[in-house]
C-alpha cells in the first residue's frame, strides 16, 4: 500500500467514512467530515502507525492528507 493509501485509511477511521470517499486531495477544511474531533483522531492514529509521539510542531504541520502521507514517508 502507498502511503497515500495508508493516510486515506487513518483518514477514513478518523472520520467514520469509507476509504473511497476520501479524495486524494482531502484538506482541513475542505473535506466536511475532517473536523476538531476528526483530526484528534487522524493524530492518535498516526503517532499509533508511527510508534511515537508527534511533537507538537509535526501536528500543526498536518493539513491535508499528502502531509499524512509525507508523515508516513518519514519526511
Amino acid at each position: 500500500m502507498t502511503s497515500l493509501g495508508a493516510a486515506k485509511v487513518l483518514l477514513a477511521e478518523a472520520t467514520h467514512a469509507g476509504v473511497e470517499a476520501i479524495p486524494d486531495d482531502a484538506r482541513v477544511g475542505s473535506f466536511e467530515r475532517w473536523d476538531s474531533l476528526a483530526h484528534m483522531h487522524l493524530l492518535l492514529g498516526l503517532e499509533e502507525r508511527l510508534g511515537r509521539k508527534l511533537d507538537p510542531e509535526e501536528a500543526v504541520r498536518i493539513e491535508s492528507i499528502a502531509d499524512v502521507a509525507d508523515m508516513l514517508d518519514g519526511r
